[in-house]
């Protein structure tokens, strides 16, 4: 099994954690949501496979490129 991380696609604030750590998620699964100028920007998985960690807290600042999560394959 490998690692991959998940970043962030834009600069934000979390707004709502919506995968758990241990979740199966497929590739398209949003893991959270990154509100960016009033607007809710989805943070899909990218591939499938089990939520492993959760690197951000709902209310923390993120940029783009920051790792997010990281999913177990």
């Amino acid at each position: 099994m490998a690692d991959v991380k998940v970043v962030a696609e834009s600069s934000g604030t979390v707004a709502r954690i919506e995968a758990e750590v241990g979740a199966k998620v497929a590739a398209d699964d949003t893991i959270l949501i990154v509100e960016a100028m009033k607007m809710e920007i989805p943070i899909e998985a990218g591939v499938a496979g089990t939520v492993k960690e959760i690197l951000v807290e709902a209310g923390d600042a993120v940029e783009e490129g920051d790792d997010v999560a990281i999913i177990a394959t």
